[in-house]
């Protein structure tokens, strides 16, 4: 293998790890909205950038990301609420 291969092969796998960390991210997000049913949070806070912000911290855990971008969601959403 070339070393231009090489770079190019490396580069297609950046680009997939990317894209499938957008996906999942925004299955996060999507899943986030579609199962609280609000935009905002009492404070005003957008939900949105919440989940997004939540779904970028357990998409760097593998164990978080092997669970599903679902499935954290919902573990996320258990604690909305209590103080």
């Amino acid at each position: 293998m070339t070393d231009t291969s090489k770079q190019t092969e490396a580069g297609s796998i950046e680009e997939n790890r990317e894209a499938a960390e957008t996906d999942w991210i925004q299955r996060y997000v999507d899943y986030t909205l579609k199962t609280c049913g609000f935009t905002h949070f009492d404070d005003g806070a957008s939900v949105v950038e919440y989940a997004r912000e939540m779904a970028a911290i357990a998409w760097a855990d593998s164990d978080y990301r092997d669970d599903g971008p679902e499935a954290c969601a919902d573990g996320d959403m258990e604690y909305w609420g209590e103080d």
